[in-house]
Order: C-alpha cells, then structure tokens, then sequence
C-alpha cells in the first residue's frame, strides 16, 4: 500500500473532524487571549528577548483543558494565545502553513496527529531532563513530543447482559452471534479510528479488514459519541459498548458508582482493544518563543498539571506518583495496554480508506 503523506491525512481526517468535532467541542478558528496580572516562573520560564504572546494550536476540549491553560500565563511568564480545534484539523493546518505558521505549541488529544508532525520535521526535540522520566512508551523516541495523558480503550458492559465478561479477553471475543445488533461504538470518533489503527498496526492490513468486516455483518448500533455509546449501554439499549475508560470514570464521578449500570473491562494487553492512546505536546522548530514553549511543556508535566488531569478528566497521569482521591485509577504503568509505537497512529488515511471500504463511515 502506498504510504500515506500527512498532510493528505489530515486533511482527509480534518474533513471528518469538521462534522464531528471528534477532537474539541470548539469550532477551528477561535482563539482564546489570556492576560495574568502577576506572570510568574513556577516551571523555570526566562521569557527574556522573546516577544509578543505564546500561540497554542489546542485540540483538546476547551471544555476539559481550558480551566488548566487559564494557568499557563503565569507559568510561562509571557501572554498566552490558545486556538482551540480538532487535532487533526489544527495539525493539518499547521503542515500548511508550514514554516510560516505563528504557531509555538501543539497540544493534540492524539498521538498520530502528534507522530504526522513529527515525521514532516514539524517539531523541535524536547529536553531530556524535562521528559526523560516520561515512560518511552509515552513519547517520542526522538524526543519530538511527550505524552500529557493517557486513556486506555476498554469495553463497556451490562452486567445483566453480559454475565459472563471475564470470558472476553480479546477484542475478536466480541464478533459472536450472540451480540448482533448489541454493540455499541461511535464510527466518527477519533478514538474509534485510532482503535482501528491499531488493528491495522498489529494484526495487519487483511486481518484487520476481516475483523471490521465481521464487525459489520453483526450490525452494531452506531452512535455520535463515546458518552453516547457508554449511556446506551447503561440503559440497557446495548450490551457492550467500545469506549474509552474514562467516559465511565466521569459518570460515576457525577452520579455515583450506585446509580450507573454499566461497568468497563479492560481486555488483554497485547490486545489491539487495549489500546493505550496520549494525548501529548509539541514545540513547533519554527518557533520564535522557545522558551516559553518549553516551559509550557514543562508545566504540562508538573505536579499541578498531572494531578488536574487525574482529578478533573480522569486521565492517566503519565508522572509517576501522580494519584487521585476522586477517580479510582490504577497507576499507568501497572496498565498494560497493546504494545505498539504511538507515532505509528499516524496512518489514519488507511483507516479511514478502509472503514469507507466495509461500509463503516
């Protein structure tokens, strides 16, 4: 197969992320300006000889990030610019815009849009003494860009209907007869297609193609997002669901664990259905305020970031010795998820080629 350039692919996965703003529930475009009376150097920042404001080009959720980039001002020491789009899309603009972009900082909710940057020459090599106690599964081997926080791909279940979970080890388990028409995922999600890049990735291109085309032929219920997948699967509309772990953490964070049905199992990790997916950053080479964007970097990493990412979105801290009193997460690294290199995301223009080919878009 020919391979895929990254920008073809992200703007084909731009396309798909303009209808589903499966990367932020903010429209591309909007930038959101920051002013701190007292900037500080909490993480080290020396903003002298840099100037003007500090740009991130931010594929993550206002909604779950923004109270945390309202801090960045004072820990960087300089004014702070945030755009707010999908990751594909805001990485697919910055491969066009290329060497002229304004852009300093590239915070994505996926690392294949982090591992395109990369492979176009997009992004300066961090400093190790800043991400070198990151797990190296967790970031780039050439240091490129380094993992915020992880999520882990689990299935969500109906204990009433799924009796017997502990039987389903593998992702294949799911493709029995007795699950036509109750299962639940959400075919435009970012994490469905990483998910099924994975399986591209591990199992290979004609394995992962019988799997998708099987998955078909037992007519899954399609919905428009995770929280949707896990909420069906709750009331009971469906027996499984394929989501990411924390939609349920969050909802029993809401509700408590009493009031919600539905429970989430984790398959084996060298399952592609145990996909450990980042969201990450990156420094653009191109840019003028060095300093502050790595800075920023660091305080992505710090103590008070972690834990904001355990608390408030019940994430995978990616610091060792990060915990939480709210969410009950086990420590990421005793997560075993499916072994794969992250940069290896990157080949969505297959994916997506191949979901249209079984009828799955």
């Amino acid at each position: 197969m020919r391979a895929a350039c990254p920008v073809t692919m992200l703007l084909a996965l731009a396309c798909v992320g303009a209808l589903t703003a499966c990367g932020s529930d903010d429209p591309v475009g909007e930038t959101v300006s920051g002013e701190s009376e007292s900037p500080g150097t909490e993480v080290g920042a020396d903003p002298a000889g840099d100037e003007g404001p500090l740009v991130v080009y931010a594929g993550r959720s206002e909604e779950l990030v923004g109270p945390l980039l309202e801090d960045l001002e004072a820990a960087v020491g300089v004014p702070v610019e945030v755009r707010y789009g999908s990751s594909a899309e805001l990485a697919a603009q910055l491969l066009e815009e290329g060497d002229a972009t304004g852009a300093d900082l590239y915070f994505s909710q996926d690392a294949g849009a982090l591992g395109a940057l990369a492979k176009a020459g997009m992004l300066a090599e961090l400093d190790d003494a800043v991400i070198g106690d990151i797990d190296e599964r967790y970031r780039d081997s050439e240091g490129r860009w380094v993992a915020t926080s992880a999520r882990a791909r689990v299935l969500a279940y109906n204990p009433e209907q799924v009796p017997d979970i502990e039987e389903i080890d593998e992702i294949d388990d799911i493709l029995e007869e007795e699950f036509r028409s109750r299962i639940g995922y959400a075919p435009t999600n970012a994490s469905f297609h990483a998910f099924v890049t994975a399986l591209r990735v591990i199992d290979g291109e004609e394995d992962a193609r019988e799997w998708l085309t099987e998955f078909v032929a037992l007519e899954p219920e399609a919905y428009e997002s995770n929280g949707d997948v896990h909420d069906a699967v709750d009331r009971g509309d469906v027996s499984l669901g394929l989501i990411d772990h924390y939609f349920w953490y969050q909802k029993v964070a809401e509700l408590g664990e009493d009031a919600v049905t539905a429970r989430i199992h984790f398959l084996d990790n060298d399952d592609p259905g145990a996909l450990v997916n980042v969201a990450g950053v990156g420094v653009l080479d191109t840019t003028d305020q060095e300093t502050a964007a790595r800075a920023a970097v660091q305080f992505l990493l710090s103590d008070e970031a972690q834990t904001y990412f355990a608390d408030e979105t019940a994430e995978y801290p990616v610091v060792e010795g990060i915990s939480t009193d709210i969410h009950d997460l086990e420590p990421l690294g005793e997560l075993d998820g499916a072994q794969i290199d992250l940069n290896e995301l990157d080949t969505l223009e297959e994916t997506l080629a191949l979901l249209d080919e079984v009828g799955l878009t």
